[in-house]
């Protein structure tokens, strides 16, 4: 049965959601102020991010659990204080963000935020409660159970995506093979391909649209790749390379 739900102001967008992924990460900046700053610069008005809790409870945007990987400085973020992981800086130069700030900065801009551990859950969904921006959020994480947590807490104010388990099952529906999905989630945000199964296809994109469910693409960054998953009818597509995804829809007339 056709799912004919209102779809959730997140996804009020007319054409298919250039997302940009971390920012744009493919310059080194990612999940800064500044590759922000650029992607907004560049016409992008979804962003995606991480969020991580420090051990004072400050939600800070980054995709790891530990700083070693992209910026100057080691150690777990939550096992640190903002004010240790405040001093880090990423490729050597750009400070680490608190989501807050970011909210704050772009108040245009529409958020795609994963979830990256527990103990960032419950800050998250205070301060998109505190600030009054359940049009400009949608949570996910690989965990299904930690998004359905927060959905539980929120309520329908808040949109939500799935995580693997979700998927799985919408992959599942596309075969005709029973399968149950969380009840509440606005998109499936998914790789084109998992563990050498594919993941989206016709049949995948025609299953999510028949439960009125956007489909979200990661991360993306071929031209000739972007242009397949349009043809298919996805609906958004996250890449780190921001000014590629904004020529090919451009070229398409679907650049909104």
């Amino acid at each position: 049965m056709t799912d004919v739900r209102r779809p959730h102001p997140y996804l009020d967008h007319p054409a298919p959601i250039p997302f940009a992924h971390r920012g744009g990460a493919a310059d080194g900046l990612e999940n800064t102020a500044a590759a922000f700053r650029r992607a907004a610069g560049a016409g992008y008005r979804y962003f995606e991010t991480d969020v991580h809790a420090t051990a004072d409870g400050k939600l800070v945007a980054f995709h790891d659990a530990t700083l070693d990987r992209v910026t100057d400085a080691t150690g777990r973020i939550r096992e640190l204080s903002w004010s240790r992981v405040r001093e880090a800086r990423v490729a050597g130069s750009e400070p680490l963000a608190l989501f807050e700030e970011l909210l704050e900065e772009f108040p245009d801009a529409r958020w795609n935020v994963d979830v990256k551990d527990e103990s960032a859950l419950h800050p998250l969904v205070n301060l998109i409660a505190r600030a009054g921006v359940w049009d400009r959020v949608c949570v996910g994480s690989f965990s299904e159970s930690r998004v359905a947590r927060a959905q539980k807490i929120a309520g329908p104010r808040l949109a939500t995506s799935y995580g693997v388990r979700g998927v799985l099952a919408l992959r599942l529906r596309s075969w005709a093979i029973p399968a149950a999905l969380r009840a509440g989630a606005v998109a499936a945000q998914v790789p084109e391909s998992q563990g050498g199964v594919r993941v989206v296809d016709r049949r995948f994109v025609r299953t999510a649209h028949e439960r009125g469910l956007q489909v979200h693409v990661w991360t993306v960054n071929e031209a000739e790749r972007m242009e397949a998953l349009l043809d298919l009818g996805v609906d958004g597509i996250m890449t780190d390379r921001i000014d590629t995804l904004r020529t090919v829809l451009d070229r398409r007339g679907a650049w909104a």
